[in-house]
């Protein structure tokens, strides 16, 4: 079979007319039933009793009518998906992100996504670090992050969607707790709480460049998967940590208060992807972003 065949049959099948179905065809009514003749010989059966004053479907043809139908349908829908896949109505993309400090801003933008085109499956794996994002897009096991960058690697795309501060979350009891900002110089015998070293974070880097600035090493005690291990900890006074602003705001715990840093620029929040990744469905939801995600202007 073939679909001019099937679609001939259905016309037929609905007409129990030659002369009516082939006009309904634009076909000549000897052209039709050459293709109804081909048909019934590649099933080995006949589908149509034909007489001068009628044209009946016989049990066979009767049994095909269902599955011609699902057939064509089938066909339409392929079609459908494959044009909406190209338009980037459907796809998968894997976005890598740290959920303490970005679930705010990837949830408006998911729920966006998920609105306006639900045949894009918007996957969230929402325990990234920024090397591990990174290392993602490289990989391709991921399409997109949200990340704090100290600097983009070759290859990777980017734009700023939010800019933090970096603050210092102490217990409530610690002498600097009721100061309005503190210097990293002020902290120089403190004990740290920080994420792992093999993990790839930007806050860890951070802290160990701002410390070496200002002349000292820091004394990391122990180390945390998350944000929220982190802010236990300082809460249980093991030590303070270095953290951005959107966990101040999101992460709360009545035993701790985060103090901003003093003398430090803002830290960018940046929407990375693969400039050489030309997926349909990852340039619709990039375009979405610009809506969930305005860009922040250049730093001042």
């Amino acid at each position: 079979m073939d679909l001019p065949q099937i679609s001939a049959f259905l016309v037929c099948a609905e007409e129990l007319h030659f002369g009516r179905a082939a006009q309904r065809l634009h076909l000549t009514q000897p052209s039709l039933s050459r293709t109804i003749r081909r048909l019934e010989k590649n099933l080995g059966a006949e589908l149509f009793e034909r007489s001068t004053r009628r044209v009946r479907l016989t049990e066979a043809g009767r049994a095909l009518v269902e599955p011609a139908r699902a057939i064509l349908e089938a066909v339409r829908m392929a079609e459908m998906a494959v044009t909406a896949a190209g338009r980037g109505r459907t796809g998968r993309v894997r976005i890598g992100f740290a959920a303490s400090s970005s679930h705010h801003l990837v949830g408006r933008w998911a729920q966006l996504v998920r609105r306006t085109h639900p045949g894009i499956e918007f996957v969230l794996i929402s325990s990234a670090y920024a090397g591990d994002v990174v290392d993602g897009l490289l990989e391709r096991t991921l399409d997109i992050g949200l990340v704090r960058l100290l600097f983009s690697p070759p290859g990777i795309a980017s734009r700023v969607v939010a800019r933090e501060d970096l603050v210092v979350g102490l217990s409530r009891r610690h002498r600097l707790a009721e100061k309005r900002t503190v210097r990293m110089e002020e902290l120089a015998g403190e004990s740290w709480v920080m994420f792992p070293a093999d993990r790839g974070s930007m806050l860890r880097e951070l802290l160990l460049r701002t410390v070496d600035e200002s002349g000292f090493s820091p004394r990391i005690v122990q180390s945390a998967p998350d944000s929220l291990s982190l802010v236990a900890l300082v809460s249980a006074e093991v030590g303070c940590t270095l953290t951005v602003s959107s966990v101040a705001e999101h992460v709360v715990n009545d035993d701790v208060v985060f103090v901003p840093l003093d003398g430090c620029r803002p830290i960018d929040v940046r929407l990375v992807w693969r400039s050489d990744d030309a997926s349909a469905a990852l340039t619709e939801v990039l375009r979405l972003s610009e809506e969930a995600l305005p860009s922040f202007g250049p730093r001042p």
